[in-house]
């Protein structure tokens, strides 16, 4: 107990004066503390940790991951759930803002919690109250200062393509149907030339506002599995509907419409135009993360 009074004490702070902003608090209902370092620097005081969570959805029911109004995301879901499990205010912070419909095995979020749960038991109680396309694969606790949009980092897409004379319905949510031949040859030849640091703003949706299109792609793969074509992008980030873009001019080159060695006049461009259409948001996933 003497350890408790000192630390409060090394913080300017006697027990009564404790007691009193607790009970203020309580009176007033603050919900949880301003959330991160807001609410560090005001209650330095108070205990908080920085939990990690690894999070896997189907995206099929939701309008992305970031909080909209009006509609329904997953990081808006993950809020709601942690704030009533912790019974504070909790916001979190994603990795990757994924697109509507777009699904996840494995993306990252933290968020702050005056909570004294352990971390890694936090996502067998956080999972009993998500609806169950959301799952917490793992909870950690991390340091106070680390934050998922601000370390290096290798994130891994896939985007799955079907290929049949007819659909599968147990596949169309996950994967983009084709029934047209595609030359996978010319795909992998094609996708070598995405693999460096380029100006992707050919791949990169015109609406899009950021402050710089160079990325640097690490491996770009045409992969296949059975009846499944999977093209595997792993990079250090990728711009607005990216890999999407990458997938439907990949698409191009493998029907025909387009030749191998374009892809590398495509990139020099540095024009939306001169890339293959966007691919339908159900054959794509984040796969994860790999920090450094």
């Amino acid at each position: 107990m003497q350890g408790g009074q000192d630390t409060y004490k090394s913080c300017g702070m006697e027990w009564f004066d404790v007691i009193v902003i607790l009970w203020e608090q309580r009176k007033k209902k603050v919900p949880g503390l301003a959330y991160s370092q807001k609410r560090r620097r005001k209650y330095k005081f108070m205990a908080l940790k920085r939990v990690r969570l690894i999070v896997a959805y189907d995206g099929t029911a939701y309008h992305g991951w970031q909080v909209q109004k009006n509609a329904n995301t997953v990081e808006a879901e993950l809020n709601k759930a942690l704030s009533e499990l912790l019974k504070e205010k909790i916001e979190v912070i994603g990795a990757s803002r994924t697109d509507a419909g777009v699904h996840a095995l494995g993306n990252v979020a933290v968020f702050d919690t005056e909570s004294r749960i352990p971390a890694e038991k936090i996502s067998y109680a956080l999972n009993l109250k998500l609806p169950e396309d959301i799952r917490i694969q793992k909870s950690e606790e991390v340091a106070a200062d680390w934050h998922p949009r601000h370390c290096d980092s290798r994130k891994t897409y896939e985007y799955r393509i079907y290929r049949s004379d007819f659909p599968m319905p147990v596949k169309r949510l996950y994967s983009y149907f084709t029934y047209r031949s595609l030359d996978v040859d010319k795909m992998r030849r094609a996708a070598e030339y995405l693999v460096g640091e380029h100006d992707f703003k050919a791949f990169c949706q015109s609406t899009a506002q950021v402050e710089s299109t160079i990325r640097t792609i690490y491996s770009a793969e045409v992969l296949e599995q059975g009846q499944d074509l999977v093209i595997r992008v792993c990079g250090n980030g990728f711009l607005y509907n990216m890999v999407r873009i990458i997938a439907g001019t990949l698409m191009d080159i493998g029907y025909g419409k387009r030749q191998p060695e374009e892809m590398k006049d495509i990139i020099e461009a540095c024009d939306r135009t001169a890339a293959g259409p966007t691919a339908p948001a159900c054959g794509l996933t984040l796969m994860g993360y790999e920090f450094e």
